[in-house]
């Protein structure tokens, strides 16, 4: 089975003005046999997600016409948009709504859903969408909407500036994107506003951004990120915030969003897999954006000379939002309009400046979590994420149950690139249940084709093995495809290993159950509310790799060696060299100083191709 939504590289997609007008054409083409009596664009199939849709084809229709002057558009923008402010502006009280700071303001503000009470929780970030649409529909509207509907449709998105500011908690979701979202609905609408209440806007907004977004970034990987839904990246609207900081960059010029967008963009490029692949986050685990990423990935790509655009998104999102029946739908329609707008192109090379959470040259990555522990292992095509044992998850050895991969102290990282060879060299102290403090060595050597692995330890009790982590995933073409093996050997005996015992928190890589599946149901909350990342930490066991302790090594340590791809028959020796450690394998040598390390206590590393 394919993973449902890891599909092609964003930057795959045509990004020419030709391909684009191709877009607005067949959007165009869609909403004129769409377009009722009444005006309404909505697709027929939209529920949900509903209160700004008809107005986002209209602000389409009115990019297009702008573009390309077609004849047919200038009634189908006035219908479509008197429908909208007739049908879908409400100025009541959604009953049940819980985040009102002022009761019957008056102001109009968009639902998530038309009927009343239905479920309130959605019209916060669904009047931030419709204000979006509006100041698009705005910023098209001269030569194509008559004044009397310019003026209304102005003081409808001078009302819901003031309902999402005034009326109600600011992001009661805590969820960044629909926050930057917000502020850059009041950037955009204070350029259509005179003088002072133009200025009055613009400085709420950005104050919004620094006091209510930016104070409470949250840290991962040691970087301070927007948060999420209560957490700090999701791989669905991490990419997102990217965007809607872009377009605040592009509509204000205020560095304060270059800054936090260089940063979020490194972030997403260390996370990020060679190959795109990239799971985890506090609201949808492995769900990826599409369109709605492409503005961000592609500006802050070409800022920070990364590659971002290897992100697999949903290409059934590719252009625009859309229904089953793949049919047009307006949400998120100002994204397709602001990636048109901008000029910049994709970079199209992985950036050179060395990641402290990442190791990556050809086709072979490893993303590191902030523990400096494997995130994602990708080689040969195939995606390993950390296995789980006894309710412990990682790459590491294990001894009697317990796995060591968490630092008890602070955890060092050396970096080399020679002979064609790309390493990092990470020591943490760890202690086992024996209370004994150990030093924790892990060296990975990647020729970009393959990853090597060692790990060394002072000598363990029992008979320890190496979790080398879950096979996941594998590319194949502009899709991923889930797997349960991968071309993986080691110098001592390997086994792939699978649960003993069913049930929701054993996962067996076999099944065709996915990792965003199995921790939605292991959240404490329904799926689109629980937090993937939560329930997946109640894992107790998963389809393991484990590799058992190579048979030649120092009296007083144990060491493992596996390699990830392809390659000659793996060999490694270790041997002591002074206070250090020297690592030969059929690819390369390594001298490994000692834990200790020099003077600031950074252990060596020193390599050479064989």
């Amino acid at each position: 089975m394919h993973l449902p939504r890891q599909l092609g590289p964003l930057h795959d997609l045509p990004d020419t003005p030709q391909a684009y007008d191709a877009v607005l054409a067949d959007v165009t083409e869609q909403a004129l046999a769409r377009l009722t009596p009444e005006g309404n664009l909505e697709h027929p199939d939209c529920l949900d997600d509903i209160g700004d849709t008809s107005l986002g084809i209209t602000s389409l229709l009115a990019f297009a016409w702008q573009r390309g002057k077609d004849p047919r558009l200038p009634e189908a923008v006035g219908r479509s948009l008197a429908f909208h402010l007739r049908e879908r502006v409400y100025t009541d009280d959604n009953p049940g709504y819980p985040n009102l700071k002022v009761r019957d303001s008056g102001l109009p503000y968009a639902r998530y859903t038309l009927a009343a009470g239905a479920h309130p929780i959605g019209d916060w970030p669904s009047t931030v969408w419709a204000l979006l649409q509006a100041v698009n529909v705005l910023d098209a509207a001269e030569g194509l909407v008559d004044d009397e509907q310019r003026t209304e449709l102005l003081d409808v998105a001078r009302g819901y500036w003031r309902w999402l500011t005034e009326a109600t908690f600011f992001n009661p979701q805590e969820a960044g994107n629909q926050a930057i979202g917000c502020v850059v609905g009041g950037l955009m609408l204070a350029a259509h506003l005179p003088g002072a209440e133009g200025e009055s806007v613009r400085a709420r907004a950005l104050q919004l951004y620094r006091e209510e977004i930016r104070a409470h970034r949250v840290t991962d990987r040691g970087a301070a990120l927007p948060p999420e839904h209560g957490g700090a990246y999701d791989n669905n609207y991490g990419p997102i915030s990217l965007s809607f900081l872009a377009q605040a960059h592009r509509v204000s010029g205020e560095e304060i969003f270059a800054e936090d967008g260089d940063t979020l963009a490194r972030y997403l490029d260390a996370r990020l897999t060679n190959g795109g692949f990239d799971n985890g986050g506090p609201r949808y685990s492995e769900q990826h954006s599409a369109f709605e990423s492409v503005l961000g990935l592609r500006y802050f790509g070409a800022r920070i000379g990364a590659d971002l655009g290897r992100y697999r998104g949903d290409s059934r999102w590719g252009r625009h939002a859309v229904k089953e029946d793949g049919g047009v739908d307006g949400h998120f329609a100002w994204m397709l309009i602001w990636q048109i707008q901008d000029t910049a192109r994709w970079h199209r090379e992985p950036s050179t400046a060395v990641a402290r959470h990442q190791l990556r040259a050809g086709t072979v990555s490893v993303a590191f979590d902030s523990a400096m522990t494997p995130a994602v292992v990708e080689a040969a095509g195939t995606y390993y994420l950390p296995a789980a044992v006894n309710r412990q998850h990682g790459f590491g050895p294990v001894v009697d149950g317990f796995l060591l991969c968490r630092p008890m102290g602070e955890v060092r990282v050396r970096d080399v690139r020679a002979d064609g060879l790309t390493a990092k060299l990470v020591t943490k102290p760890v202690v086992g249940r024996d209370h004994v403090l150990r030093h924790l060595q892990s060296l990975y050597v990647t020729d970009g084709t393959s990853l090597w692995t060692t790990v060394t330890v002072e000598r363990l009790p029992g008979r320890p093995y190496l979790l080398a982590g879950l096979p996941y995933a594998e590319d194949d073409g502009d899709k991923v495809r889930r797997t349960a093996e991968g071309e993986v050997t080691a110098v001592g005996a390997l086994r792939l290993t699978h649960p003993e015992t069913a049930g929701l928190d054993h996962f067996d890589a076999r099944s065709e159950t996915t990792q965003e599946q199995a921790a939605f149901a292991l959240a404490a909350d329904p799926r689109g509310y629980g937090n993937p990342d939560e329930g997946w930490r109640h894992l107790v066991s998963s389809t393991a790799l484990e590799a058992d302790p190579v048979p030649d090594a120092p009296d007083d340590l144990h060491a493992f060696a596996v390699r990830y791809g392809p390659g000659a028959v793996l060999t490694a020796a270790f041997a002591r060299d002074g206070d250090g450690l020297t690592v030969r394998t059929e690819a390369f040598t390594a001298r490994i100083g000692a834990p200790a390390g020099d003077a600031q206590g950074e252990p060596e590393l020193k390599l050479s191709a064989c």
